[in-house]
């Protein structure tokens, strides 16, 4: 799971990167230059991106009270335990931003009136649909008005560095999740705001807006620390909160689905950078699904992965090895009314044993949450952060680290001519599987984008999602330029019929400037640990350029977005570009604030009504910082 969560520089993986799992055995003398001991302690992680390592340049744009809080109560509070109080402080000091009491007045000057109107229909959220294939209806934008999409208003958040958390829009109002915590519904048409709600950990996942049996439209979603949110999205007022953690190491990355009262979670973990500590006993943590009831947040019922773990063999090191572990759930799952099923995918082991439940397509009762079937795509695959360094923890699979970080898509009649359904599911391996979901997701067909050998990339193919219309699926494949001598990288979008799998048109990019080989993402002293880094956070030609997020599909139009913060709207029917918008840039935003865009990753573009709404910056290794919501629209003219 090298990717995201990607699949998929959020700042739950920042601090991981930033205080490495070896910080957990730093001695309570560990030294006072803490550069030094950033220096030391980091390297584990800082030293390969694939371990969702920050810049420093990144970290120091949080603010001091985020990192101290995460390394006391939050998810990095295990490693850095053995730390004095002193040392925390210092740490968080030396790299948090400068402390501004004025940053969030903005609230207060664009602030109007609190009425938020909400009408949710059940496709405002992630997929557009329980069925997540990402296909906009009602949208007023198309081949004859694309080029009139002009920039309506903007928001620039302070204290913000990667806007991870994808909105979600219904009639008037757009509802915002903040790295920094808050949670903000604002006017979609000026974006005012109606009302926040702040909190102290930042919010990882999308949201999720539905209305529960007792008729609150309720805002669903999950913070760092694992817990899971309902806020009424009326009144901005917190209905519940429970913990889905069912691991210390346990996160939530993939936005959570709904169903006739209860709310599906889906688990995953950090372990699988954790364990590149030369000490941690790797591993324990496992991937899963959790239902809770939406009104109370009571379990329901808890499906897991793998069987507990258990103690295995000692590496070469000494340590205590446990398996299995791993197959974690970082995609929103797909509800199946029909046939009463939820469908979901999951990534590799962590550890040996591989199981037949890691990179998989997993189908369960929706009622009971019991398996009722498993395609696996690829077995035995167990992988690690301990893999990057060769180290004995490194499981003797070694990989590829493939996972299903994609959500699974469920056709109606994608068979054709009335034949029956298909689930599409697209795989890092950049390979795209059609199921049968009668027939116990046995494989119908299968295309390859990116046929060499398996171990060339594990940045590469499908990360974060798919769109279909019915007729074609949407297919961004996300290879990076670290060439190796078995794989050439091929960035591009795709368009294959979804009845056969033929590929209907593809369309290669390129990075359209001159790249500098000297800005290239590094790996060991290239990340110049300990000091603020030489490359700059928006490079005038980036190294990322591919697509990574997921694309929508609306009125024969295709958006997808790229790493170099380009939102490319195509032709869907044959793949011709007819616009591309350019937000990797500054901007004096609507409401006061300078910010600057950057990656674009995770959410993709939100398409609703006559707008375009981009969430811009994605500071994940080495990929480019931001703090922009971009809501663009076609004006009405008088």
């Amino acid at each position: 799971m090298r990717k995201p969560q990607a699949i998929n520089l959020a700042s739950l993986l920042a601090l991981v990167a930033l205080l490495s799992p070896r910080m957990a055995l730093a001695s309570a003398e560990a030294p006072d230059d803490i550069p030094a001991l950033f220096q030391t302690s980091c390297a584990v992680c800082h030293d390969h991106p694939e371990t969702k390592a920050p810049p420093v340049d990144s970290l120091r744009k949080m603010p001091f009270q985020r990192i101290l809080q995460t390394l006391e109560i939050g998810i990095m509070a295990p490693m850095a335990a053995t730390l004095k109080p002193a040392q925390r402080q210092q740490i968080a000091k030396w790299l948090a931003a400068e402390e501004d009491a004025k940053r969030n007045q903005w609230l207060e000057t664009t602030a109007c009136a609190r009425t938020t109107p909400v009408t949710p229909s059940g496709r405002e959220n992630w997929g557009y649909g329980s069925d997540n294939a990402r296909h906009a209806v009602d949208v007023g934008i198309d081949k004859k008005n694309v080029a009139a999409l002009e920039l309506l208003w903007s928001i620039a958040l302070p204290a913000v560095t990667s806007m991870r958390s994808m909105p979600v829009g219904a009639g008037d109002t757009l509802f915002l999740g903040a790295q920094d915590g808050r949670l903000l519904a604002l006017d979609r048409q000026t974006g005012c705001v109606r009302w926040s709600l702040a909190q102290d950990v930042p919010i990882r996942t999308a949201l999720t807006l539905e209305r529960t049996p007792d008729g609150i439209n309720t805002l669903f979603f999950a913070n760092e620390l694992g817990t899971v949110f309902a806020v009424d999205a009326s009144k901005g007022t917190l209905r519940w909160k429970t913990s889905a953690k069912t691991h210390p190491l346990s996160i939530l990355s993939g936005s959570m689905a709904y169903h006739e009262g209860r709310l599906f979670v889906p688990i995953s973990s950090f372990e699988v950078a954790v364990a590149g500590s030369p000490k941690h006993e790797c591993c324990r943590a496992h991937g899963g699904v959790m239902a809770l009831d939406a009104q109370t947040g009571e379990k329901i019922w808890n499906y897991a992965t793998t069987r507990n773990a258990e103690k295995t063999t000692i590496n070469s090191d000494g340590v205590q090895m446990w398996g299995p572990s791993g197959a974690v759930v970082w995609n929103r799952p797909t509800v199946d009314a029909k046939r009463g099923l939820l469908y979901f995918g999951t990534g590799e082991n962590a550890s040996s044993p591989a199981t037949e439940t890691s990179d998989a397509i997993i189908a369960l009762d929706l009622k009971t949450g019991e398996q009722r079937w498993v395609f696996q795509a690829l077995a035995n695959d167990a992988w690690n952060a301990a893999c990057l360094r060769h180290a004995a923890s490194c499981p003797q699979e070694d990989g590829p680290d493939f996972d299903f970080g994609a959500p699974a898509i469920l056709v109606k009649d994608g068979k054709g001519k009335g034949k029956g359904d298909l689930i599409l599911a697209g795989q890092k391996s950049g390979e795209v599987f059609a199921l049968d979901p009668d027939n116990k997701g046995a494989l119908i067909w299968r295309h390859h984008f990116t046929p060499t050998s398996l171990k060339h990339n594990s940045n590469a193919g499908i990360h974060h999602g798919m769109a279909t219309d019915g007729q074609r699926v949407i297919v961004p494949i996300a290879d990076s330029e670290h060439k190796t001598s078995s794989h050439i990288p091929q960035p591009g979008i795709h368009a294959l019929s979804v009845t056969d799998g033929k590929l209907l048109w593809t369309r290669a990019l390129t990075r359209g400037c001159e790249f500098d080989p000297a800005d290239t993402p590094g790996v060991g002293l290239n990340n110049k640990l300990g000091a603020i880094s030489a490359r700059p956070p928006w490079p005038t030609c980036t190294f990322y350029y591919a697509p990574s997020a997921p694309p929508t599909i609306a009125n024969g139009l295709a958006y997808v977005a790229t790493l170099d913060g380009k939102l490319h709207i195509l032709d869907a029917s044959n793949g011709r570009t007819l616009r591309i918008i350019e937000t990797n840039r500054a901007y004096t935003a609507s409401n006061g604030l300078e910010g600057h865009g950057g990656a674009i990753d995770v959410g993709g573009a939100l398409v609703i009504g006559n707008q375009v709404i981009i969430t811009s910056g994605y500071a994940f290794a080495g990929q480019m910082p931001g703090n922009m919501l971009l809501v663009y629209g076609v004006k009405t003219r008088k």
